[in-house]
């Protein structure tokens, strides 16, 4: 029996995996902050305890495991990989691959190795890959390089239209009301004046109020429409970079923005502009755990063909409702 090691490093957890050649998992291991851009050594400790956790729960030895693929958080660009290669390797696999956490998020959510991700969570992020094995990530390192949205930039935009609107620079909105009243203040006046006096941070919940105004608020619908538009442009990017025009894939959907959200007033756009250059490509919200992902891609990388039955088994095993969903970027 073959047995194969999946992490998914995050920000603020590190899950890994361990499963059988038929997609079984048999063992789990949890771990903290797995993210070196916050600390190298803490988030080698983290990744190392939840390994061992997981391999000790499946009881197999690391000589046992085929292959094993680091799903992990700021593993974005060469520099990334030179601190991550000699930190992965010191944990012990010899058979192995680092990749971002975007990438896991992709193989997580499609029955074949080709497709496109696009991840709203608490920032945005959107990779792909052709079917000659050929990548590409558009974007994934905020609005000054060219980014906008996720959770964090659209509860800014919540904030901001409210007092837009309050001040009369924009057109009456809800978001006048329920911004703050979720953040427990009588008047847009009291909050504004608070918050500048307190130099305080907007609370990234803020985006839950643009889906629960939207069918009633043109600003909402704005605010998710722009959203949209812009992961929409993402895939178009990648889908060309990659020559994918032709391609039947899957474009995935990862992100509480995209799969927590209500998915009218964000979906569409992206589905229009990836269907309007890849007519034959399909949309999917991620079902699994990222972490299942990693799995997929250790099988992959060890030339297993993967059977139906891995994935069934994985879909049962995984469900995304039992994990916080990963967002681009967490």
């Amino acid at each position: 029996m073959k047995y194969y090691l999946g992490v998914d490093g995050g920000g603020s957890k590190t899950l890994a995996l361990v499963c059988n050649e038929r997609g079984e998992i048999v063992g789990r291991g949890y771990g903290g902050c797995g993210n070196h851009q916050l600390g190298p050594e803490p988030a080698k400790a983290n990744i190392r305890a939840a390994v061992d956790e997981a391999l000790a729960r499946a009881n197999v030895s690391r000589g046992e495991v085929a292959y094993a693929v680091y799903g992990l958080a700021g593993a974005d660009r060469e520099a990334d990989f030179r601190v991550l290669r000699p930190m992965m390797a010191d944990l012990g696999l010899d058979a192995h691959d680092i990749v971002c956490d975007t990438v896991i998020g992709l193989r997580a959510g499609t029955r074949q190795p080709d497709g496109v991700v696009l991840v709203c969570g608490s920032g945005t992020n959107c990779y792909g890959v052709n079917k000659r094995g050929e990548s590409f990530q558009c974007g994934g390192f905020g609005y000054e390089y060219g980014d906008f949205g996720g959770g964090g930039e659209l509860a800014v935009e919540a904030f901001r239209t409210a007092i837009r609107a309050w001040e009369g620079r924009s057109e009456p909105t809800l978001l006048a009301e329920a911004v703050p009243a979720a953040l427990g203040f009588p008047s847009v006046e009291a909050m504004f004046h608070d918050f500048l006096d307190r130099d305080a941070r907007i609370p990234r919940d803020l985006v839950k109020l643009l889906f629960e105004v939207a069918d009633r608020d043109e600003s909402a619908r704005a605010i998710l429409r722009r959203q949209g538009v812009e992961l929409g442009l993402s895939a178009q990017a990648t889908i060309r970079r990659l020559g994918m025009e032709a391609d039947r894939f899957d474009v995935v959907l990862v992100g509480s923005v995209l799969t927590r959200g209500d998915s009218r007033y964000v979906v569409p756009y992206i589905e229009d502009a990836a269907r309007a250059i890849a007519p034959r490509c399909s949309l999917r919200v991620l079902t699994i755990e990222p972490a299942g992902g990693a799995l997929l891609l250790a099988m992959d990388r060890s030339g297993l063909e993967i059977p139906p039955e891995v994935y069934d088994n994985l879909t049962e095993a995984l469900p995304v409702q039992a994990a916080a969903v990963q967002g681009g970027s967490d």
